[in-house]
């Protein structure tokens, strides 16, 4: 399927717009810089300061000379500041130096100020404050309508608040823009720093639109919705009836306070690589969907936590990348579920994500390219895309809330235990928790899989429609290597993993942290010195493994 995604082509890029509709905006800025987002600009390049392999991965002294910086904990949302009085959302998901951004704020109080953190190590602060706004006006903005039919929410209508220009203090990463309103409010917005044209070693991306997709600001997201059917639907079925067909960028997030899972499923992650002055970039999936050229020139490519959401132009950009030899890790579970396209919103291209989950409903189904119609999952027609050959395993269902088990280490002779001191059938608590994969030999599974954890889940605690043995499903951890390029690819095989990248409380027994912390570092490193095929190949033991699977 390689061959047919690249022969088909990659998407070109599309601009990235930020817009900005009714009442004046006022603008704020740092020194220097100006512009509006159109087009994505021609490639800059930022210095990554001299890089080097270190214990842990490729360094870059730029890296590192960041995050020596002062940094700060005042980018937490202290207990009980989060008001649902001050909310808001930035006209895009990522930038580059030189654009400026549109911010979108609706307040109770009468003035607020963002103040935007550069997320990081910073001696364990979490993050470096980098750029206040002044104090401006705040109002309630209108209520978000409802497009009927899809239950599109959509607060294009609200006026923009303030723009921010993306100067060059703004050090490419993951941002956090915290609202903060007269009387104490608080809270979050996600903004992206990116470099159209790093070679760094690592490239982490963003999972937006699956962010998106969970969002239920307004009532609606594409699992759950309000009110009666659509599409002459009169059964309550799965998916639910009455869900989104469209969601948009242009609302606030209702979890999270106003971070969607950024907190959990992404920053652990970030704040790992930066302590170990990787030599790491920043993008989202929305602009690897625009062009996907960016995904090239990196040796390692990170799919984030519960990444599940892409489109094909992503998916695509993703296979020439491995062909091309670059390593990529879906450090989660139910990577590449869903499928979805983008469109433009009145604030600007690309704000709005398809995923009809039906493709009858879908209007291009029948008329357009079938890689592009959306049905409930690649693999459902008219896709017929299995993920399987590309992951490794499949995605095979969910821990109910609050459940976790634990992980289950298999293969230990293999590179990512060199360190832990784990042996085969060790377990670490709390690992396995939310969506899981597992092993799939009924399916095109690639030949030369290596299994390196292989974990029990309860049947009674979970979902799956992938079979169980014995009262069990399991949650696998798996890594092969592409026999033509030598990239390496590896699953973790639980959405949970980079979570546990965080610190345990103290109080907490069996803290799996500096484990899954060595585990992941092992992983960065081989990963970072190239195609990992050439160092590591992998050797398949996936046979041995009892039960295999479904």
């Amino acid at each position: 399927m390689l061959g047919v995604l690249v022969a088909i082509g990659l998407a070109v890029g599309l601009p990235l717009g930020t817009g900005g509709r009714g009442g004046p905006g006022r603008e704020e800025s740092g020194a220097g810089g100006a512009g509006a987002i159109g087009a994505r600009r021609a490639p800059t390049t930022r210095s990554t300061g001299t890089t080097f392999l270190g214990p842990d991965g490729v360094e870059s002294s730029a890296i590192i000379a960041e995050n020596r910086r002062p940094g700060t904990t005042s980018w937490r949302i202290g207990r009980g500041r989060w008001s649902g009085s001050v909310v808001g959302f930035v006209g895009t998901t990522d930038a580059v130096a030189g654009d400026t951004v549109g911010v979108y704020v609706s307040s109770t109080a009468a003035t607020f100020r963002v103040i935007a953190y550069r997320m990081g190590w910073y001696g364990g602060a979490g993050a470096r404050q980098v750029w206040v706004s002044s104090p401006i006006r705040g109002h309630v903005q209108p209520a978000c309508p409802v497009t009927p039919q899809v239950n599109l929410v959509s607060c294009d209508n609200w006026s923009r608040s303030l723009t921010i220009r993306i100067t060059s203090a703004f050090v490419p990463g993951d941002y956090l823009l915290k609202l903060v309103g007269g009387g104490g409010q608080e809270s979050y917005m996600l903004l992206t720093v990116s470099q159209t044209a790093s070679t760094a070693a690592y490239l982490v991306i963003a999972r937006s639109m699956t962010e998106e997709g969970w969002n239920t600001y307004g009532g609606f997201d594409f699992y759950q919705g309000r009110g009666p059917c659509t599409f002459g639907t009169t059964i309550s079925s799965y998916p639910v009836c009455n869900r989104a067909r469209i969601v948009s960028f242009d609302r606030p997030y209702a979890e999270g306070h106003g971070a969607s899972d950024f907190l959990t499923n992404e920053l652990p992650l970030v704040e790992l690589m930066e302590r170990d002055g990787l030599d790491v970039t920043y993008t989202t999936d929305v602009a690897v969907s625009e062009d996907p050229a960016l995904l090239l020139g990196h040796r390692a490519i990170l799919s984030l936590g519960h990444d599940e959401t892409w489109t094909y132009p992503e998916l695509a950009g993703l296979e020439r990348a491995i062909a091309k030899g670059e390593n990529v890790a879906f450090l989660s579970a139910a990577a590449i579920v869903r499928h979805a396209r983008l469109a433009s919103s009145r604030l600007g291209p690309d704000r709005d994500v398809i995923d009809y989950r039906d493709p009858a409903e879908d209007p291009l189904d029948g008329k357009g390219e079938p890689m592009e119609v959306t049905g409930n999952t690649w693999a459902s027609p008219p896709t017929d895309f299995s993920t399987v050959p590309l992951v490794g395993e499949a995605y095979s269902g969910y821990l109910d809330p609050g459940k976790s088990a634990p992980f289950v280490a298999y293969d230990t002779r293999s590179w990512i235990y060199t360190g832990t001191g784990l042996h085969d059938g060790s377990r670490l608590p709390g690992v396995v928790a939310s969506d899981i994969d597992h092993l799939a030999p009924s399916q095109p599974m690639p030949a030369n899989l290596q299994v390196l954890g292989h974990s029990p889940v309860p049947a009674a605690d979970a979902f799956t429609d992938e079979g169980t043995w014995d009262g069990d499903t399991y949650s696998d951890m798996t890594y092969y290597t592409n026999p033509t390029s030598k990239a390496g690819i590896f699953d973790s095989g639980t959405v949970n993993w980079i979570t546990t990248l965080d610190e345990c409380p103290r109080s907490q027994p069996s803290c799996p942290t500096r484990t899954t912390d060595k585990m992941t570092e092992n992983l960065l490193r081989l990963f970072g010195e190239g195609p990992a095929g050439r160092r590591q190949p992998s050797v398949a033991n996936w046979t041995g493994v009892t039960p295999v699977g479904s």
